[in-house]
């Protein structure tokens, strides 16, 4: 590629640098936002988890971030599952979800009609869920786990849960 096409993208505005450094989420400058799925910690406790965003803002309802990476193909956080914590079944109609075990292990449902599986991902594994496959976590072990989340999409829709599902009534606040 020639050096004009690689730098395209590159805002006229902005020096080098600065284009590069607003490309950067350095992780001294992140926080884990325990208030993006606080909809269901509040109906209940075991619901409780925190995402620390670094492209885009996912999927969790938060509609803008300045402290991000702007999302041009997909989204980047990281998660925080306390011990014993839930991420209730749900499903992205529109896209693609990646988890990737940074410390811990969760088990992971997936539901796709009436087929159900469980498996269990820990450190360094890897699962890629299709859209509109319902998905759903638990972190069974007695220390946090941590997982890195990817969507398909730079502004993924909100999930949906199964209408059996006690959440799928909760109105997001």
């Amino acid at each position: 590629m020639s050096e004009m096409t690689n730098l395209a993208h590159k805002p006229q505005h902005l020096s080098m640098a600065e284009w590069i450094e607003s490309r950067i989420a350095r992780f001294e400058g992140r926080k884990y936002d325990w208030n993006a799925l606080k909809f269901q910690a509040d109906f209940d406790p075991k619901y409780r988890r925190a995402q620390m965003r670094y492209i885009g803002t996912g999927a969790t309802g938060v509609s803008s971030d300045a402290n991000t990476v702007p999302a041009e193909h997909f989204t980047f956080s990281t998660m925080v599952l306390p011990a014993k914590c839930e991420g209730p079944l749900h499903l992205h109609d529109d896209v693609e979800e990646v988890f990737f075990m940074l410390k811990g292990s969760i088990t992971l449902s997936i539901r796709d009609g009436d087929n159900t599986f469980e498996t269990v991902l820990r450190e360094r594994d890897l699962i890629s869920v299709p859209a509109g496959i319902y998905r759903g976590l638990f972190n069974h072990g007695e220390e946090e786990a941590l997982m890195c989340v990817m969507l398909g999409n730079k502004k993924p829709n909100i999930p949906t849960y199964p209408a059996d599902h006690p959440l799928s009534n909760v109105k997001r606040r």
